[in-house]
């Protein structure tokens, strides 16, 4: 099947660094145990972000990457784009939100290189933790998808997902009622336990062109924790440029159906240097976003960082970071 030019991410050396038993632990606690910080003022959708969770690639792009995804992105913004591009990827991020008062990290595992059949997979975790003194909102997300290329020009996939999400506090700052059950969710229980799944295709007519539809959700779980939505997304990519615009609509969040609309343009400068730039528009919080990034690609292994600036009443700065190692540069692949 054609290939878009993928972001080929690899190490020019490695150096052999001691590391100490204190000093891991230190990283451990820190990474397991979220940073405590003051109530948030904004109202919990914000923070939440409509239960998607988006790579360093995708937000820099303001969300705008449903047709020309791939790799770990793939897996949650598209899982027909699984089987994209001949990749075997191991990755990690981290998600930190100001204003919000919510961290979050993951790490993914895709694969198209390895099945003979030209099946595409990937498996994830996430864990998010928003607001710890207010609504003290902690979640789990699991997933595993696949992806099948039906034929050159079309793609084919589905991912299932678990999601365990506690809520022990409530939300502050927004003149609302005491604290209470009805606000604050079951006290050390899990408020959400539910499997659903994404499904979605995607179309190449030729290399350089794709479109895309994906349902989220697709079991409509009837909340706004993980809300049904149904996006498509139509990009213009080469060796060098991609072009995307992405037009989504929420159906279970908000007491009548909102769209989002978001576009993004990605350069890969100098064949290692990715720069993009991003713009949404969320009806159903009346707000706009602009966003950009930058990363570093070499073949076996990439570093990608973005920042979002959400503006308006709800006004919001979110970074991404992204790490991933290049697992076909060692040479697995299946002829």
């Amino acid at each position: 099947m054609p290939k878009r030019a993928k972001l080929v991410y690899g190490r020019p050396g490695l150096r052999n660094t001691r590391v100490s038993a204190s000093t891991l632990c230190v990283a451990a606690l820190c990474a397991a145990r979220p940073l405590l910080a003051e109530p948030s003022e904004l109202p919990p959708e914000v923070g939440y972000g409509y239960a998607h969770l988006e790579s360093a690639r995708t937000a820099a792009m303001g969300g705008a990457l449903r047709a020309f995804s791939n790799s770990v992105e793939a897996l949650q913004d598209n899982p027909a784009n699984l089987a994209a591009t001949r990749v075997y990827h191991m990755g990690a991020l981290a998600q930190f939100w100001s204003g919000a008062s919510r961290q979050s990290y993951g790490a993914s595992i895709v694969d198209s290189v390895v099945s003979r059949s030209r099946m595409a997979g990937g498996i994830s975790g996430h864990w998010l933790f928003q607001d710890p003194d207010g609504i003290e909102r902690r979640a789990m997300d699991l997933r595993v998808g696949l992806g099948f290329p039906l034929s050159d020009k079309f793609l084919v996939g589905a991912s299932a997902r678990y999601l365990d999400l506690r809520q022990d506090g409530f939300p502050r700052g927004l003149d609302l009622l005491p604290p209470s059950l009805a606000s604050g969710g079951l006290r050390r229980k899990s408020v959400v336990q539910d499997i659903t799944f994404d499904a979605g295709i995607s179309v190449r007519p030729v290399p350089s062109v794709a479109v895309s539809l994906v349902g989220y959700n697709l079991t409509d779980p009837g909340h706004g924790l993980l809300p049904l939505q149904l996006g498509g997304g139509l990009g213009y990519g080469n060796q060098q440029l991609t072009i995307e615009a992405d037009l989504v609509g929420d159906f279970t969040t908000y007491e009548t159906t909102k769209l989002r609309g978001m576009g993004g343009l990605e350069f890969l400068a100098g064949g290692q240097y990715p720069l993009r730039v991003g713009y949404r528009y969320d009806e159903g919080q009346q707000s706009h976003a602009i966003s950009g990034g930058l990363g570093y690609v070499s073949r076996e292994f990439s570093f990608d960082m973005a920042i979002r600036r959400i503006l308006g009443e709800n006004a919001a700065t979110v970074f991404f970071f992204g790490l991933r190692y290049h697992v076909e540069s060692l040479g697995i692949a299946a002829e």
